[in-house]
């Protein structure tokens, strides 16, 4: 666990939501629980109210603000966290009155990216997406200015950049723009690159915490940290994996999502989820053993038809069906398959969904070929088909694996 104030002790948070009734409300703060323990914080109470519409100055009613006051107040509340964005003025409003420092959603979950965030192009894009976010909340006021010092919620630029001018922030955002654009374009090359020499990629999405790098881990011994907290994984992962009828793919791991993803994050990292719209095959993994799973499913697929991607092959993967009470009550078939990525069980079974639903028909053959027809291995060759081959007294013995418009070529020398 994170240890992030000056007295090294834990931040202690309270949780307030508001219920207008367009999503659920109950499910989105036990989620917000997890992001907060996920920042390195203690929740240690959460508030809700009914109303119908957020209010305009404070977000909740007057009468439930003196209460998180003196709630704040008997219970060493170090910051309050909303599951919801607020405006500029409603954090003002709130702080104002409770004299403790107000977050909302969407700044805790870049507080989480700021955290997890490794390579040089995951950091950029967390201090892009939070300085085109806090823009508009640098009124400049001493006082409000005061508290983003540290803390959970003001990770990631850091305090100097936050208390310069609106025009050098301005000038730090074209600055991470322009970078974001060269590495996106190097990613591109890197792309085209695979596409030419004919790599087959594999994309793991899914829900955050449903165990896509453990997964990982489990079929490419990649050693992407695992760990049992929202956005464990922010940065792209990719590894070779090997098919059992010996076709190479490439298999790359996702940033995980959450409901209720705000639309400027989703375009803040969609450099990072673009590997998951250019693979040739997607595998949304869910924790099978949630109650939400459904949800969750729905939730990625949402965003992969966002992403445009309605015309690839997605496998939908039930993890943790260890945990799961009838797990033959899970749907299994073609385009479902049901695992345990942490005890490696049904991992065959998705192997076989991943090579039933590559872009071609692959066969893998051994070949022995008269040394008069040596011309058909060295169109295996130029394609990258071939294995293996050795000279023998009878012929060249190889490997192959052959696509489909090619089978006949080489069925009559087929020596399996």
């Amino acid at each position: 666990m994170e240890l992030y104030d000056n007295e090294q002790k834990i931040q202690r948070a309270l949780l307030v939501g508001i219920d207008t009734g367009e999503y659920d409300a109950e499910s989105s703060m036990k989620e917000l629980y997890e992001l907060v323990s996920g920042a390195g914080a203690e929740p240690v109470a959460s508030i809700m109210q009914k109303r119908d519409k957020p209010d305009g100055a404070t977000c909740i009613g007057s009468g439930r603000l003196e209460e998180i006051k003196q709630f704040c107040a008997d219970n060493e509340i170090d910051f309050i966290v909303f599951d919801t964005e607020l405006t500029p003025t409603q954090i003002r409003n709130i702080e104002d009155e409770t004299d403790i420092r107000t977050i909302d959603r969407t700044m805790l979950i870049l507080d989480i990216f700021a955290i997890r965030a490794k390579t040089n192009e995951g950091k950029l894009q967390v201090e892009l997406a939070q300085l085109k976010y806090l823009m508009p909340r640098l009124s400049g006021k001493g006082r409000e200015m005061s508290r983003l010092g540290g803390g959970v919620g003001t990770r990631g630029p850091g305090e100097t950049k936050l208390e310069t001018d609106r025009r050098h922030i301005r000038r730090r955002i074209e600055y991470l723009k322009d970078e974001l654009e060269r590495m996106t374009n190097r990613r591109e090359q890197l792309r085209a690159r695979r596409k030419k020499d004919g790599v087959i990629t594999v994309a793991i999405v899914g829900y955050t915490n449903a165990g896509k790098s453990t997964l990982m881990n489990t079929l490419t011994q990649a050693g992407v940290l695992s760990e049992n907290k929202l956005f464990a994984t922010l940065d792209p992962t990719s590894r070779a994996l090997k098919l059992p009828n010996g076709v190479s793919v490439m298999l790359i791991d996702t940033v995980g999502l959450v409901r209720r993803l705000p639309h400027h994050l989703v375009e803040a990292f969609k450099s990072t989820l673009e590997e998951a719209a250019l693979a040739d095959i997607i595998l949304n993994v869910c924790d099978a053993s949630s109650d939400e799973y459904k949800l969750h499913l729905d939730v990625t697929n949402s965003l992969l038809r966002e992403l445009g991607c309605t015309d690839r092959p997605i496998i939908s993967v039930f993890n943790k069906c260890d945990l799961v009470g009838n797990p033959n009550d899970l749907p299994n078939g073609r385009t479902s398959v049901r695992i345990c990525a942490k005890n490696a069980i049904g991992i065959d079974e998705l192997l076989r969904a991943i090579e039933n639903n590559l872009p071609v028909r692959l066969r893998k053959y051994t070949l022995l070929v008269p040394f008069d027809k040596a011309a058909i291995l060295g169109k295996l060759r130029n394609t990258g088909a071939l294995l293996s081959e050795e000279y023998t007294a009878d012929g060249i013995k190889a490997q192959a694996i052959v696509e489909e418009p090619m089978w006949h070529l080489v069925d009559q020398y087929a020596n399996n």
